[in-house]
């Protein structure tokens, strides 16, 4: 495809964020329309908020778990990018209709590294040894893409519906953590609407971040020492609602919560 046009897709999607509305599937509208196409347009699209004085603080990966792929019928990761924009602390209040459009929460593990992670050929084992500590974490993502009628070519484009994140202050030591065994319980209101494990993350959270250094290492970006990386979801996609107040609690890691206000 060419650079004009993945450029003008890129602006579509930023001004869609932007205006907090949503466009028809990149996908159903471009054909001949690649992943590798849509990585460029991602990259593109986060040069406009880059322009506008947003600066990159980490990377995610998402798609890990089978669930949640089953629910938007994409059977492979993907990665996006991360600024300062997006970062909430835990126990903040959001103003759902600030940014958000058809947002859903997922909790996860967020990893803050203190060294850089250059893929190709990363391991779990260089993972754990290039992280500081972890968190637990609610991700909010969100979908520019109409009724999340999302290929993954969609999902690439759109900085992989990254919306928000939340962070806990707590922070743990990688060594301390059982990664594949431990626990995620979430609450809203205070009633527990969803379960999962560590083990859910590709058969483990080191394992994702191994999969992202060296994914960005087919394009040329590295994980820097001093990002915060989010490994991906342990369990459903939770669709959000203006007065949600959730909570989350990992075992080994801690806990997070947020409120939604209009």
């Amino acid at each position: 495809m060419k650079q004009q046009r993945l450029e003008e897709l890129a602006a579509e999607l930023y001004q869609a964020k932007q205006q907090r509305q949503t466009v028809a599937p990149i996908s159903e509208r471009e054909p001949d329309f690649t992943v590798e196409d849509a990585y460029q347009v991602s990259l593109a699209f986060l040069q406009h908020r880059l322009n506008a004085g947003e600066k990159v603080i980490g990377k995610k990966i998402g798609l890990t778990s089978k669930v949640v792929q089953d629910m938007l019928g994409v059977h492979q990761p993907d990665f996006g990018f991360l600024t300062d924009n997006m970062i909430y602390r835990s126990g903040d209040s959001i103003k759902f209709s600030k940014e958000l459009i058809q947002a859903k929460s997922e909790g996860e593990i967020a990893f803050i590294l203190k060294a850089d992670l250059v893929g190709p050929g990363v391991t779990p084992a260089d993972v754990l040894q290039a992280t500081e500590s972890v968190a637990a974490c609610f991700e909010i993502v969100d979908s520019r893409i109409r009724d999340w009628q999302i290929k993954i070519q969609d999902t690439v484009a759109d900085n992989a519906s990254c919306g928000i994140f939340v962070l806990s202050d707590e922070r743990v030591a990688p060594q301390q953590v059982d990664f594949e065994n431990c626990k995620m319980v979430i609450k809203n209101n205070g009633e527990v609407i969803a379960q999962g494990q560590g083990s859910a993350a590709l058969g483990s959270p080191l394992n994702c971040v191994a999969w992202l250094a060296n994914a960005l290492g087919d394009y040329g970006v590295s994980l820097k020492a001093g990002d915060i990386i989010l490994s991906g979801s342990l369990a459903a996609m939770i669709p959000c609602k203006a007065d949600d107040q959730m909570t989350m609690e990992i075992t080994g890691i801690g806990s997070a919560s947020y409120q939604f206000v209009e």
